[in-house]
Parts: C-alpha cells; structure tokens; sequence
C-alpha cells in the first residue's frame, strides 16, 4: 500500500495550526510595537521592521495553509487510487475465478480431447497478477475488466 493519508491529513492539520499561530505572533508583534509609548525617528524606524517582520510572519502562515490545501489534495489523490487499485485488483480476481471454472467444465470432445478454451479465458487462467495494492494494478489490462 502507498501513502499513509491518515498522516497526511494529520500533518496539514499541523500545518494549519502553525499557520493559525504565525498570524497570531505577527498580530501580538505589531500590538506590542502600537503600545510603545516613544516618539521619534528610532521607534519609526522600529515600526517599519516590525511592520515588514509581520507581514513576513503572515506570508509564511500563507505558505503552511497552502501546503496543508496540496497535501490535503494529495491524500484525497492517494485514497483514490488506492480504492482503484483495489477496486481492480477484486475485479481481475473474480474474472480469473469465472474463468478457471468455465475451463474446468469444458467438456470433452467426441475423440476425447477436452475442447479449447475461449481465448479470453486462456489469457485470465495464465495471468499473473500483481501483489495485492501494487500500483502495477492501475495498469492491468484484461478481458472483461
């Protein structure tokens, strides 16, 4: 099995709080800045950096909620492709069933030689399929699936 979505959902969750508690610092910075009580060139000085500090704070909050959006996006990816994998693994193992018994309850003709399979039930009895969740499976082409 690929991709454990059940972390990846749990770190973009991480991810969101970081970038909750990025804004909240950017926002106590600029209050705390507000609250001095100077006057002068010093303190506007002071402000400017703060200033450019927090803004730099709320951009990085904005990078973590769009990490958090791709990996949020990637797990709902990751579970989709993991239900077709299995979705077409289940498909191909029923097909493969069906035919080996058709091929088992093949008679035998008059000169008792047992009659020729159908080709699609020839290539389902020898296929060789992938280990179970493969991503190989995403790729399986057979008769009837």
């Amino acid at each position: 099995m690929y991709g454990d979505t059940a972390a990846m959902r749990k770190r973009a969750s991480q991810l969101r709080e970081q970038a909750t508690e990025l804004r909240s610092l950017a926002d106590q910075l600029v209050g705390q800045m507000e609250a001095v009580g100077w006057q002068g060139r010093a303190v506007t000085d002071l402000r400017g950096r703060v200033a450019d500090r927090a803004a730099q704070l709320k951009d990085g909050a904005e990078q973590h909620e769009t990490a958090a959006d791709s990996l949020t996006k990637h797990a709902a990816e990751v579970e989709r492709l993991k239900e077709s994998i299995a979705d077409t693994e289940r498909s191909a193992s029923s097909l493969v069933v069906d035919a080996r018994n058709r091929i088992a309850r093949l008679p035998a003709g008059a000169d008792g030689v047992q009659v020729e399979a159908a080709d699609a039930d020839r290539l389902l009895d020898q296929f060789v399929p992938p280990a179970s969740g493969h991503k190989d499976w995403l790729t399986v082409t057979l008769p009837g699936l």
